[in-house]
């Protein structure tokens, strides 16, 4: 079903590109957009570390009617980027006006390519997506899923309209709509019809509608209009807002009867979109006489010199806060077969609201105010006048509509509550992965099945040392933070009193010993160490063995120091040597490196593998996450074994040249370029985003790479490119820098480990166990 999607939509775009070409070079409407519309949303740093929640609300209505879930998002997940996309340039306009100081990026959503919807996502990296409404992109859905991101659709309707058609293709919908983890649906009535649609039922609830969370507008009327009621006094305001093609001639009809005998009304117009505003004015111009229409961007200068006049909102943002003026509201695309809008803003401002037939699109909510008493349909446009007229005539009926339409929109309230509910759950049952792309899955499948084959005929007779030997690992190349939890280890044992000696292969030395063994408290080069066994000399006073036979070099410590205990670094594939207890650690970020071995993916051996781990160590958690999802997996591959949560907090920060302290608060706020050869770079620049730095670029170099001249003044260059005073990097990476100096100040960024029930991870070795504490 996806392919034959998939080739229709590419046939589609072959045809209608030179159309869609044409009318951006003539308008203009797709300039600045096409690049994040393919995929490379304009985003920083800090908007692109990863663990975000985006939330796609195609345009101004579902930005409107998103309002609050953002705001109560934000609440819940204070740290955490915040994403916002759009369809719409008038989408992302009124998204940057409501919505910009709340969440951390806009961005144009990507179209459903497959090429343009995973390089959004590469760039985004979320934890969770969030649709509002029915927007059914299959290619986002797919994608969404295959980077082990949750899928959650909210305020999902279908139209009257639009019921049979999704019917009439179930075969292919079935598809799309089991890829959402959760559809809340606004009635009873859109559950029914997504359920019609192929949608499990098991995943699709009532939710209840947004619009019935939209709150009235806090913000006072602009100042220009308030003014000029102040200044004209009009006896009564009737406000026709969301109004569409052929509905403003029906509109001022009824203004016209209403003016015969009350000269004193103001009709505020508000067309629905934007690009009508023209014309809407063209016909107000011919129809209403000089001084009687003004439009209101162009307030002051242009105004209404008396009563009864007509003025155009031909700006957006600011209709929800007219209603205050108002003492009638029709609404909309009510008139015509197009369905209706949203009545429940105004009904929440205690306005009395008038419609025309046409509601489908809004049928749950126009049923209810109707039954309440709270909203007045009239059959046709011959019927406004007199509606509103008897509105006007009888302000006591008026205000007891408005009442009873406010009771009612407080009463249904929650749908936003229950629906941050649901995304907070689900944003915890992430499980991270950046798929391998059609290139590398065509070039490595093949490699990636010799390296499988490989892992399964491991050496299975492993030599064993006599002190009790604990292994740290990863099922993954690089990045899951194990020198931090090495060392974090190496300290607390130390502090039990336990001798320790660390055995290590010494990743990149250049020594040609096949064995070497330092002394505690020896000085030697990086040449002969390796970056990681350097991190340890310079801490620690403890015996190292650098070897890749690992057995040997642990002979060597045995007969030479006798430790209480052997701590193996990197050794979980190290199979020639036998351990008493094997600590595995996940990288909740990118728990199982893309789902492919090598060199296809970034795993080393199969998940399965984690059957033989005596410990389970999930890093780079954050305080508030939960990976419940990620748990219930690792315990389909090892039930048995303890599952303990690390996170990596900046500490300090230390001077590179002189080896002095400083607090984080020494570069807070200032702009800094961080440079790293790490295995996950990303996690770097959280770590700094964490710290409070003004992260303004990161220098992504391979990991444990030894650096040049030419690196630094790549470095150097980034700095002078975006303005930064200092440069921040890692304890290794400065090892790695050897005697090369920047020409800017240089810090590294120290961190502490801290994981969740560390005294229970200890005590799983023995000769921690029995210490008396």
């Amino acid at each position: 079903m996806f392919f034959i999607y998939n080739v229709l939509l590419a046939l589609a775009a072959v045809g209608l590109a030179p159309y869609y070409l044409l009318r951006g070079w003539r308008t203009g409407k797709y300039h600045g957009s096409l690049g994040q519309r393919l995929g490379r949303p304009q985003l920083s740093i800090r908007e692109t570390t990863g663990r975000s929640i985006w939330l796609h609300a195609v345009s101004v209505g579902e930005v409107l009617s998103c309002q609050e879930l953002v705001r109560e998002l934000r609440a819940r997940f204070p740290r955490t980027p915040l994403l916002l996309s759009t369809a719409t340039a008038t989408g992302q306009r009124l998204a940057a006006e409501k919505l910009g100081s709340i969440v951390d990026g806009i961005f144009y959503a990507p179209v459903d390519f497959p090429g343009a919807v995973r390089s959004t996502l590469r760039r985004v990296r979320p934890f969770l997506v969030i649709v509002a409404e029915t927007e059914i992109w299959p290619n986002l859905y797919r994608e969404t899923k295959r980077f082990g991101a949750s899928l959650l659709v909210v305020n999902a309707r279908i139209s009257d309209r639009s019921a049979g058609r999704y019917r009439f293709f179930r075969f292919f919908f079935r598809h799309v709509l089991a890829l959402p983890d959760a559809l809340l649906a606004q009635s009873p009535l859109d559950r029914e019809r997504l359920i019609a649609a192929g949608a499990p039922a098991a995943r699709v609830e009532v939710g209840g509608n947004f619009k019935f969370d939209v709150r009235a507008a806090e913000a006072p009327p602009p100042a220009e209009v308030a003014a000029l009621c102040e200044r004209l006094r009009p006896r009564a305001v009737i406000l026709a807002g969301s109004t569409r093609e052929g509905e403003e001639e029906m509109v001022l009809a009824a203004f016209d009867r209403l003016t015969a005998r009350r000269e004193w009304l103001l009709l505020i117009l508000a067309p629905r979109h934007p690009e009508r505003f023209e014309a809407v004015a063209g016909i107000l111009s011919r129809r209403q006489p000089a001084g009687k229409f003004a439009r209101r961007s162009r307030l002051p200068d242009q105004t209404l010199t008396g009563l009864p006049g007509v003025l155009l909102l031909d700006t957006l943002g600011e209709l929800a806060s007219l209603y205050a003026l108002a003492d009638v509201v029709f609404v909309g695309g009510s008139l015509i077969p197009w369905g209706g809008h949203n009545v429940l803003e105004p009904a929440s401002a205690r306005r009395p609201v008038v419609t025309g037939p046409h509601m489908q699109n809004f049928r749950a909510i126009a049923d209810t105010l109707l039954a309440a008493g709270g909203l007045v349909q009239v059959n046709g446009p011959e019927e406004l006048a007199p509606a509103l007229e008897r509105l006007l005539d009888n302000p006591a009926e008026a205000a007891a509509i408005g009442r009873a339409a406010q009771a009612c929109a407080e009463v249904h309230r929650g749908a936003t509550s229950r629906a941050a509910d649901r995304a907070e759950q689900l944003y915890h049952r992430a499980v991270p992965c950046t798929p391998p792309t059609a290139s590398e899955r065509l070039l490595l499948s093949l490699p990636a099945l010799v390296w499988k084959q490989g892992a399964r005929h491991a050496p299975s007779s492993p030599q064993r040392l006599n002190a009790f030997t604990v292994s740290v690992g990863n099922l993954t190349t690089g990045g899951t933070g194990k020198t931090p939890v090495v060392l974090w280890l190496l300290e607390q044992l130390q502090a039990r009193g336990v001798s320790c000696a660390l055995l290590t292969r010494g990743y990149r030395r250049a020594s040609p010993e096949a064995v070497t063994v330092l002394e505690p408290g020896a000085v030697a080069p990086e040449e002969v160490t390796g970056d990681e066994a350097q991190l340890v000399l310079r801490r620690f006073r403890i015996p190292v063995g650098i070897a890749a036979h690992r057995y040997a070099a642990g002979r060597v410590i045995e007969d030479r120091f006798r430790p209480d205990l052997f701590l193996l670094d990197d050794g979980f594939q190290h199979r020639r040597l036998a351990r008493d207890l094997d600590i595995v650690l996940i990288d909740v970020t990118e728990p199982f490196g893309c789902r492919a071995l090598l060199p296809l993916g970034r795993l080393r051996e199969p998940p399965e593998a984690l059957g033989r781990a005596g410990a389970i160590v999930l890093t780079r958690c954050l305080p508030h996450e939960r990976w419940e999802a990620l748990q219930e997996e690792v315990r389909r591959y090892n039930p048995h074994a303890p599952i303990f949560f690390a996170r990596f907090e900046p500490e300090a920060l230390v001077d590179a040249a002189t080896g002095a302290e400083q607090p984080l608060a020494y570069l807070a706020g200032r702009p800094v370029v961080g440079f790293c050869g790490v295995g996950n770079p990303a996690a770097f620049a959280e770590s700094l985003v964490q710290a409070g730095f003004g992260l303004a670029d990161l220098v992504r170099f391979p990991d444990h790479h030894r650096y040049s001249a030419a690196d630094l003044e790549r470095v150097a260059n980034a700095a002078q490119r975006t303005g930064a005073s200092a440069l921040v990097t890692t304890e290794k990476d400065l090892i790695n820098l050897g005697r090369l100096s920047p020409r800017l100040d240089l810090f590294w960024l120290r961190m502490r480990v801290a994981i969740d029930r560390a005294e229970a991870l200890l005590d799983l070795i023995p000769c921690a166990a029995k210490v008396p504490r």
